[in-house]
């Protein structure tokens, strides 16, 4: 599988930077896109300080995940494909150096999961000025994430709000993503968006290489800046009893104690299992269905 290039930053061409591309205006996070993504990361070069993780869409950072695949497979290659895209993500977690997602437009689902396996989220507004989505989408298609969002979001915002939102389906605009903190940095034009990743992955560099321990930088079991494990216990409690009746936003809060109190993997196992039966209920099919019809097959 062709890798996707791999270009030196100028000035520091020890900061790498890969652009997902597609060759179409929108990119979304299918096989093919995944196994570039594989030969990508193995073909890194070993002086690599940094890498800034871009793409090439106009429109979008990555749109989300293929629903065409999550639609069609059976239960055991639905499995398989969740679970291969999941340690295809754990490669960016293992790199020995800072790593950011520079995000130029509308980043959801899938899309904003890769994200947020980044140690950094840089963002900058659309270059149409128009504020684009920012989350976690799946429940509104009666399904739940698959690849740890439901752990991920809750530690770069108020916790309990982002689990509302992942529970409902509901993402922000950039707007209210920038204003609830989602963001490590915000270039102030899209012009500015690749430099002000640069500037952060180099300022990254000086401090100490945080353990990893398999899981992402920025996730609910890990104490940070956006509160302690025990702060997002509270948050899930509080916020339990005003989710939606929904098998998808059970899905979530089963995710999330699951991240809680049996670690990252099993969070991510609960995640699958949840997907894998979701899609194959009466909601879930007759919701992805119904999002074919509205996007004219596409998804």
């Amino acid at each position: 599988m062709e890798p996707f290039p791999i270009q030196a930053v100028e000035g520091d061409s020890s900061i790498v930077v890969v652009r997902l591309d597609q060759g179409r205006p929108v990119v979304v996070l299918d096989h093919e896109l995944i196994r570039r993504l594989e030969a990508t990361l193995s073909a890194l070069p070993k002086s690599a300080t940094g890498l800034v993780l871009a793409s090439a869409g106009e429109r979008a950072f990555v749109a989300g995940a293929d629903l065409k695949a999550i639609q069609q497979l059976g239960d055991a290659e639905l499995h398989k494909y969740l679970e291969y895209a999941a340690g295809v993500f754990g490669m960016l977690v293992e790199l020995p150096y800072p790593t950011v997602a520079a995000i130029n437009g509308a980043v959801l689902g899938g899309g904003l999961e890769l994200a947020m396996h980044c140690d950094g989220l840089v963002a900058a507004p659309s270059a149409g000025g128009r504020p684009y989505p920012v989350g976690l989408p799946e429940a509104g298609l009666s399904i739940c994430p698959g690849w740890g969002g439901t752990n991920l979001l809750p530690a770069r915002m108020e916790p309990g709000e982002a689990i509302r939102r992942t529970a409902a389906g509901e993402p922000m605009t950039y707007d209210q993503a920038v204003a609830a903190g989602v963001f490590d940095a915000v270039a102030p034009s899209p012009g500015d968006l690749m430099a002000t990743a640069v500037r952060w992955v180099a300022q990254a560099r000086k401090a100490p290489r945080p353990m990893r321990e398999g899981a992402p930088l920025r996730w609910i079991g890990r104490a940070s800046a956006k509160g302690s494990p025990a702060e997002v216990v509270r948050a899930l409690d509080r916020i339990r009893p005003e989710l939606p009746d929904t098998d998808s936003a059970r899905a979530v809060a089963e995710a999330v104690d699951a991240g809680l109190t049996r670690g990252w993997k099993a969070a991510l196992q609960v995640e699958r299992d949840r997907l894998v039966r979701l899609r194959s209920t009466p909601a879930g099919k007759a919701a992805i269905e119904g999002f074919f019809a509205r996007s004219g097959g596409k998804g």
